[in-house]
């Protein structure tokens, strides 16, 4: 039985199997989007009036671009739900117990769920880190123009490292005039001081892709005599390895952001020194935990549904639906240990799944036979 569960060929039972989980899975996330489309609609209306949005892109722009989030949303629930539905269907019609009866191994049978999440899996995967992200830059936009505008205006007292051994400071930070004041940059060299650069205002050209510091003082030092010499100007041009659109970052930033991409901005953030840090990196091994969350959510349905109970697909919905919300307020808590306590990111978004994965097995081994 081993053999035939690593075989790559398909009975018509597989293949019966793997229509009725997809199908089911598909169907249902279906009428939850036409649901929520809906309800989203009501509740928006009167913004697409107001700003007299166009049809084609309410359309085309919004909810094209809607409808993916959505998918990943609620990806892991509604596989979940599909296995629970119609294995428990199955269970009651008695065919689980005819392909057991007729030779089947238990464990033979998992293999069109296995084959099935899995395809699920690889699809959340491509949305959470590479699809949505593209889509949310459409989507983004429409909201900024139609519905809303999120993005921060103006912070103060910003400590940032651009560089190793460069750290700058602004006192206030204007993000749509994109200039600063009370600008401060240091250079540390060996732990002392070689360089500091002071100005009472900086501007953003962005024709020449430069800074321009306006009142500046400068004072170079010599680390190992503590000679110091200091330049006085009124208006200068420079660079600096730090752009307007990094002073400021918005959570909402890494929505538009494929995996490489918020790996690269974890990096560049790190060096900043932001505070922020955990929080992406938990987003980032979120889209891995989340979507893989999935075989194991489907090993615990064959396991719960496959058995011939009292109150049928009601009670397995009940109880699966209850196993559902468990996992999700349970990665709830730990991400939120990890942004807010001392818990690793990667340790938080991987604990529900090892949780629920020993869940798993156990109910497999309990299952009949």
């Amino acid at each position: 039985m081993r053999k035939n569960f690593i075989s790559f060929r398909l009975t018509i039972i597989d293949r019966y199997i793997i229509r009725k989980f997809l199908g089911t899975f598909f169907y249902s996330i279906a009428l939850l989007i036409l649901i929520v489309v809906v309800f989203d609609v009501s509740e928006k209306i009167d913004d697409f009036l107001t700003r007299q949005a166009p049809l084609r892109a309410i359309i085309f722009d919004y909810y094209f671009n809607f409808i993916p989030y959505f998918i990943n949303l609620f990806s892991s629930l509604f596989t979940f739900i599909a296995v629970i539905f119609f294995t428990s269907r199955l269970a009651e019609r008695s065919e689980i117990i005819a392909m057991l009866s007729s030779g089947i191994n238990f464990y033979r049978l998992l293999k069109p769920y296995m084959i099935s999440a899995t395809f699920l899996v690889i699809l959340t995967l491509y949305l959470s880190n590479f699809l949505i992200p593209h889509t949310n830059i459409k989507l983004r936009a429409f909201e900024k123009q139609y519905i809303k505008n999120p993005i921060r205006s103006s912070a103060l007292n910003l400590h940032l490292q651009i560089e190793p051994g460069v750290f700058v400071y602004f006192e206030s930070w204007d993000n749509v005039r994109t200039n600063g004041y009370r600008f401060t940059l240091e250079k540390i060299e060996d732990g002392k001081l070689s360089y500091k650069l002071m100005s009472d205002q900086v501007k953003w050209d962005s024709v020449a892709s430069k800074w321009q510091l306006i009142n500046y003082t400068e004072r170079f030092i010599d680390t190992a005599t503590f000679q110091q010499n200091i330049v006085f100007g009124s208006k200068k041009d420079t660079t600096l390895n730090l752009r307007p659109t990094e002073i400021i970052v918005d959570k909402e930033d890494m929505k538009i952001m494929n995996f490489n991409e918020l790996n690269a901005f974890i990096h560049r953030e790190k060096l900043k020194g932001s505070s922020m840090v955990k929080y992406y990196e938990t987003e980032m091994h979120k889209r891995i935990a989340e979507p893989i969350s999935a075989l194991i959510l489907t090993l615990i349905g064959v396991a719960l549904s496959s058995r011939k109970v009292r109150g049928g697909t009601g009670m397995h919905l009940g109880i699966g639906l209850g196993i559902t919300f468990a996992y999700i307020l349970f990665m709830q808590i730990t991400t939120q240990f990890s942004v807010y306590g001392n818990m690793a990111p990667m340790l938080a978004t991987w604990i529900p799944n090892i949780f629920f994965g020993i869940v798993a097995i156990w109910l497999l081994l309990k299952a009949p036979k």
